[in-house]
């Protein structure tokens, strides 16, 4: 499941994720905001952190500067 598609922008998924993570969450928090299997999170948001989209601290996870602006490239701000 890639967070980004042809173009370089970020897929809907990487959308509904980045967003439940505007404030610090857990895998299971993050699976619960977005309505989508924790099995599936975990594996989108490995994707995010290799991107430099987001960035674990403390066991959950935040969106970074760089996930930020591409959310708001895709049109959402936070």
């Amino acid at each position: 499941m890639p967070c980004m598609n042809n173009n370089g922008e970020i897929t809907e998924m990487a959308r509904k994720i980045l967003t439940a993570m505007s404030e610090s969450a857990s895998l299971p928090e993050i699976a619960a905001k977005t309505d989508v299997p924790l099995y599936r999170i975990r594996g989108a948001v490995r994707e995010l952190v290799e991107a430099g989209l987001a960035a674990e601290q403390d066991q959950n996870y935040v969106i970074t500067e760089i996930g930020a602006a591409a959310l708001k490239k895709s049109g959402i701000s936070l």
